[in-house]
């Protein structure tokens, strides 16, 4: 997604597409967006030797996370030396001589930010404009994506959209699933569906973070009467052995079901302990089939059970 900014013209701007094909080091990265590419760039190329500075519009990064993800994340990156500008209400990017100069506020002229490359990762949209998807009666939606149903069909029978085109994924295990579901319909007589599947995904910062179902925020919008758990890092020893304490363990339980609702873990290995969770919830078994497993220690997902001994009404 390229968003309309008045001076992009005058310059050389990366994607995350472009930005795989350098083979140099910016001096300076500015990096317009501070959600899950952002990120993941802004400490890769930190990590390079780089300075970047992260320009974000909201309040805060990764607005789709709870408020303690997001910030836990941001102090990450700082401690690394990553510089974040938030509430950037009216960003516009310039070229001035050598530099690029990215406006902060319209208002005054000395909230700007100066370096030498920008990346734009506000997002990104579907290029589904040229495959003349009206000729053959297909819809689209209004923001490009392919209408399909349930089973990944679209509105005409005998065609199917996989991957990111169709609006129910953008990650590559999406789209991989998409292919197992039209594969079951098509092949199987396995009626499979999206419906079935559950939300989870990485965000691939170090240390990462995984994250399945619910987030608080949206378990607090909710009837239902919700129990949480929570465990910071320090008390994890495989953390502390490895002298990789930040982040933390966070899940979320229906009281009345005992199943469980979702799970943030930010910190060591989060990315792949996020799985022992997500198989109790496809189950849809209760909380304690977990917590009373027996787990090897001393690893990160010994603290589970643990944690799920210790949960208080949200």
């Amino acid at each position: 997604m390229v968003p309309p900014f008045s001076g992009l013209d005058d310059i050389d701007y990366l994607t995350n597409e472009n930005i795989m094909d350098v083979d140099y080091l910016p001096p300076h990265l500015i990096i317009i967006g501070g959600s899950y590419i952002g990120l993941e760039f802004a400490q890769m190329y930190r990590r390079f030797g780089s300075q970047v500075t992260v320009v974000e519009k909201g309040s805060r990064i990764i607005q789709r996370e709870d408020e303690d993800v997001s910030s836990t994340v941001m102090e990450v990156l700082q401690k690394e030396g990553v510089i974040f500008r938030l509430n950037s209400e009216c960003i516009s990017p310039q070229k001035q001589g050598g530099e690029i100069v990215v406006k902060l506020d319209c208002k005054d002229d000395l909230k700007e930010v100066r370096g030498s490359h920008l990346l734009l990762a506000v997002g990104r949209t579907p290029n589904t404009q040229n495959l003349g998807l009206d000729k053959a009666g297909i819809e689209v939606d209004d923001r490009g994506f392919i209408v399909v149903d349930d089973k990944l069909q679209t509105t005409v029978p005998g065609i199917w959209a996989l991957g990111d085109c169709n609006g129910q994924g953008a990650f590559t295990h999406t789209s991989y699933n998409d292919y197992e579901i039209v594969a079951a319909n098509l092949l199987d007589e396995d009626p499979r569906r999206v419906s079935d599947r559950i939300l989870t995904y990485g965000l691939f910062v170090d240390p990462p973070l995984g994250r399945v179902g619910m987030t608080e925020n949206q378990a607090r919008e909710s009837a239902r009467n919700v129990l949480i758990g929570k465990m910071p890092m320090t008390r994890i020893g495989r953390a502390v052995e490895k002298g990789q304490t930040d982040g933390f363990m966070k899940i979320l339980v229906d009281a009345d079901s005992k199943e469980i609702l979702g799970a943030a873990i930010i910190g060591l290995n989060g990315d792949e302990v996020i799985h022992s969770i997500t198989d109790i919830m496809y189950a849809k078994v209760p909380y304690t089939v977990i917590q009373r497993a027996m787990h090897i220690h001393p690893t990160v997902s010994e603290l589970i059970p643990t944690m799920l001994g210790d949960l208080k009404p949200l």
